[in-house]
């Protein structure tokens, strides 16, 4: 089984930065493919951006460009969310995700395999 275990959330002011961290471990596992997303209570998890490293493909959400950037460590299997430029909109959980598929745009929480369990964002003013 594989594991995603999520830190860096918090509480900012707005215009502030954070960097959310996502650490994988478990039985190896290719994970071309990693997202972010996010949730609202009552509301639908949205992608945020994801990342297919197999493909050489990375896709943000427009809300976020220029603002957020994935990246990540494979010595450390750990992928990174860094934020800047905190809205209050940002304010939602972020999920980290990872997948196996390679070669496409993957935005639907149905693309993903293995989850997070989510981290706490709030941006205040």
């Amino acid at each position: 089984q594989v594991q995603l275990v999520e830190s860096g959330g918090g509480t900012v002011q707005a215009g502030a930065s954070l960097r959310l961290s996502c650490a994988a471990s478990g039985r190896p596992f290719i994970w071309c493919t990693m997202g972010w997303f996010r949730q609202a209570p009552g509301k639908e998890r949205e992608f945020v951006v994801t990342e297919d490293w197999c493909g050489g493909r990375t896709y943000y959400r427009d809300s976020v460009k220029g603002r957020f950037t994935i990246s990540r460590d494979n010595v450390k299997n750990t992928a990174y969310l860094q934020m800047n430029s905190l809205k209050l909109e940002d304010t939602d959980v972020y999920y980290c995700a990872a997948s196996s598929l390679s070669g496409g745009t993957y935005v639907s929480t149905s693309d993903y395999r293995y989850w997070g369990q989510g981290t706490q964002v709030t941006v205040s003013t």
